[in-house]
C-alpha cells in the first residue's frame, strides 16, 4: 500500500481491505475499477478537489481510477449519443465497477453540471447496463454551513440508476476555508470522513463485484422473459 502521496494517512489506521475475504468466486482479479465524477468546471474547483482526494485514498487502497472532465459535455438532448463527449463518459461508466460522485451545493442542490453527467447515463444501453449494480459513493462540497441536500439528491440518483449506495458519506462546509492553503485537504475529521468513504466504498466494490448480476435479477424480468419465449415457440 503505497502512502507517499497521503500526508495525512497514519499506515498504522489505513489497514489494507481484504479482499480474498470479500471477493466472490471467480473474480477477475484485477483492480476494483473506480469512474470518479464531479459537479463544477471551474479552475478552482473544490468538488474536484474532493474527489482527487478520494481517489488518493483509492489508490491507495489498490484501486485503478479515472476520471471524467465535465467541461465540454452537451445539455442532455442537445447533442448526439455519439457527441465525443457523451461517447467517453458513458465509455467510462461501461468500465467502471464502482462510481464517486462529487458535488457543490448550489441553491441548495447538485449542480446542473452534476445532473447532466448522470442524465447522460441510460439504464439501458445497446443490452448492457452501465449503472446498475454498480457500487456508489456520494460527496459534496458547499459554499456556507453542513448541509446534506446535494449529497441526498445523488443518492434519489444512485437508486434511480440502479446503483449500490454506500451507507456512509462526504459533506464538506465552507469548502473554500478548508482548501484555502493550497489543492489539498488538511488533516482533521472532515480529511477522515473522506478516507472512512472511500475505505467502505472499495469494500461494498468487492463484496459487490462478480454478484451484481445475481444481486439485481428481478422476478418481474424473469417472468417477463418467459412470456416473451412463450409468445415466440407460439408463432413457430
Amino acid at each position: 500500500m503505497d502512502l507517499t502521496d497521503l500526508p495525512h494517512i497514519s499506515g498504522e489506521a489505513l489497514a489494507p481491505v481484504d479482499a480474498d475475504a470479500l471477493k466472490a468466486p471467480g473474480d477477475p482479479g484485477h483492480p476494483p475499477r473506480i469512474l470518479l465524477l464531479y459537479g463544477s468546471v471551474r479552475p478552482n474547483s473544490y468538488s474536484r478537489r474532493a474527489a482527487e482526494e478520494g481517489a488518493r485514498v483509492l489508490r491507495a487502497l489498490g484501486c485503478e481510477t479515472r476520471f471524467f472532465d465535465p467541461s465540454g459535455l452537451p445539455l442532455p438532448d442537445d447533442a448526439p449519443a455519439d457527441h465525443p463527449k457523451v461517447a467517453e463518459l458513458r465509455d467510462l461508466a461501461t468500465w467502471s465497477e464502482g462510481m464517486v460522485w462529487s458535488s457543490p451545493e448550489r441553491h441548495g442542490a447538485m449542480t446542473g453540471i452534476m445532473k447532466a453527467q448522470i442524465d447522460w447515463l441510460p439504464l439501458s444501453m445497446g443490452g448492457v447496463r452501465p449503472t446498475q449494480g454498480k457500487t456508489l459513493a456520494v460527496m459534496q462540497v458547499s459554499g456556507g454551513s453542513q448541509s446534506f441536500n446535494a449529497v441526498n439528491q445523488m443518492r434519489i440518483l444512485g437508486r434511480w440508476m440502479r446503483m449500490v449506495t454506500i451507507p456512509n458519506q462526504s459533506s464538506i462546509p465552507k469548502a473554500w476555508l478548508e482548501f484555502s492553503d493550497g489543492e489539498r485537504l488538511p488533516e482533521g475529521p472532515l480529511y477522515r470522513r473522506i478516507v472512512d468513504v472511500m475505505e467502505e466504498l472499495v469494500k461494498f466494490t468487492w463484496l459487490v463485484r462478480g454478484r451484481s448480476d445475481y444481486l439485481v435479477d428481478r422476478y418481474s424480468e424473469r417472468v417477463e422473459s418467459a412470456e416473451k419465449a412463450r409468445a415466440r415457440v407460439s408463432k413457430l
